[in-house]
């Protein structure tokens, strides 16, 4: 019999990305208006629900600055403060692995692992070879695996046909808009400033390091 599924978001989750796409979000606010978002600012469009696309974000960021600057110059901006060049470390180095150790090997001794995340399946990829290539997840749906982002609930409903699922992990409002919309419980691993009012919430963590409370 097929284990029932743990389904996560990574960033927030898995990944502190304070320090990397957070950072890499004021870096090209900057490059663009000379001006710094605080990270409340940041904070407040992730609370809206919406802006899981940190390129959007950083595109939104610049209107509210008084530039309207076109996407693909967004994006390529963006990539080349995350992932860096070949003699300027990217900012994506300074990520910070979350799980304490064990807590992965525990619980896959339980369930089936995945991940349903805003990046890039590859870019999400990179940084678990980095710190969880030993963990055998059943599947990595990142935003190029859906036809449409979240908060639409596509990359939950491919990971349903593979099992039942037992919660979707995530700290932002259109991760728990997609645990809805997939009629699966949510478990909010709450950001600072994060809201989930009038969302569906099974359990509220400060952590992922909690999960084996609920389990």
């Amino acid at each position: 019999m097929s284990k029932p599924l743990l389904v996560f978001d990574m960033d927030g989750v898995l990944v502190d990305v304070k320090e990397s796409y957070r950072e890499t979000i004021r870096a090209t606010v900057n490059h663009f208006c000379g001006k710094v978002p605080s990270h409340e600012e940041i904070q407040h469009y992730k609370n809206l629900g919406g802006y899981n696309n940190d390129w959007l974000l950083s595109q939104r960021l610049c209107q509210d600055y008084g530039r309207d600057i076109a996407y693909q110059e967004v994006v390529d901006t963006f990539n080349r403060y995350f992932f860096g060049s070949s003699d300027t470390p990217g900012l994506m180095e300074k990520e910070r692995w979350l799980p304490l150790p064990g807590l992965l090997e525990r619980l896959a001794d339980r369930f089936a692992l995945a991940i349903f995340t805003g990046r890039l399946r590859d870019e999400a990829q990179i940084t678990l070879r980095r710190f969880a290539a030993d963990i055998p997840w059943l599947a990595v749906v990142g935003d190029d695996d859906v036809a449409r982002s979240k908060p639409d609930p596509d990359g939950l409903v491919q990971l349903r046909a593979r099992g039942e699922i037992v919660f979707y992990l995530g700290d932002s409002v259109d991760d728990a808009k997609a645990g809805r919309d997939a009629g699966l419980p949510f478990v909010a691993i709450t950001a600072p400033g994060g809201n989930f009012s009038g969302l569906p919430v099974a359990h509220y963590l400060d952590n992922i390091n909690e999960l084996e409370s609920i389990l």
